[in-house]
């Protein structure tokens, strides 16, 4: 069962099941970006407050932020829902009985009311100032716009070797098992980017684990493709989710991308 909570404080079922984004809604939203949570308690009033101030500059009444959390134990949802007094423009999603930050990307979008479809982390690994790049790329009538880290303006902020190797591992190893990705861009893992909904009508996704632009890249096409460098920062507070199982996950999900179509 999937729970949303709006604004209004309505309880909205959310279908379960397929993996389909549905079409644009009757709705003059340019843009919904999902953040997907999971105990991000001591970071999410500030995120929520830093993506306000940026995208009230950008698209005044022209956006709707979305948190996904999966029925965290430090109920980063409630504080999400109570924020949502102050902030009209953000909705709660709250999961039970399911999990994953593909699949919480998926769901976001489900109920999604934009034009143009969004998601980032919830932890400030992701800077909110990226967004005015990503947006002035889509603007300029992209289909996909990607924060990169491998881009020369790019990086990772205080990462250590063994997770760099792994990042580059994982990174040309996608590119290994599904080559066509090599040609149009240079961070098929990345976790922050915009899409217009157009691109994801009619696919019955399969999302595994934490990348789900791979399973876009890899099912869709996208025209003009856009990529702008960040800087990937360390946490602004509580603990990294990343662990060994999440990269054999990784890889049990690209295998799967080879036979699907």
């Amino acid at each position: 069962m999937t729970e949303c909570i709006l604004a209004t404080g309505v309880l909205e079922t959310v279908p379960t099941g397929a993996w389909i984004i549905p079409d644009s809604p009757r709705s003059n939203l340019f843009l919904s970006l999902v953040i997907p949570t999971y105990n991000e308690r001591p970071n999410i009033r500030l995120l929520i407050s830093e993506l306000v101030r940026v995208l009230d500059q950008a698209l005044p009444q022209n956006y709707e932020l979305i948190v996904v959390d999966d029925d965290s134990p430090d109920q980063t949802w409630a504080i999400a829902l109570e924020l949502t007094v102050h902030y009209p423009q953000l909705r709660v999603l709250r999961r039970l009985g399911e999990r994953g930050l593909a699949s919480a990307v998926l769901r976001g979008w489900q109920v999604a009311r934009g034009q143009v479809l969004g998601v980032m982390d919830g932890d400030f690994q992701h800077p909110p100032e990226t967004l005015l790049t990503l947006l002035a790329a889509m603007e300029h009538h992209h289909d996909l716009a990607i924060a990169s880290r491998h881009l020369p303006n790019g990086g990772c902020q205080d990462w250590s070797l063994i997770r760099r190797i792994l990042s580059r591992g994982a990174k040309w190893l996608s590119f290994s098992v599904l080559p066509q990705l090599k040609q149009s861009v240079t961070d098929p893992l990345s976790g922050y980017f915009l899409i217009r909904r157009h691109t994801l009508l009619n696919i019955a996704f399969q999302p595994v684990g934490y990348k789900i632009l791979l399973e876009i890249l890899s099912r869709t096409t996208p025209q003009n493709i856009c990529e702008v460098g960040y800087i990937f920062r360390k946490r602004h507070a509580g603990w990294s989710k990343v662990n060994a199982q999440h990269f054999w996950i990784y890889l049990k999900h690209l295998l799967r991308l080879t036979q699907v179509g």
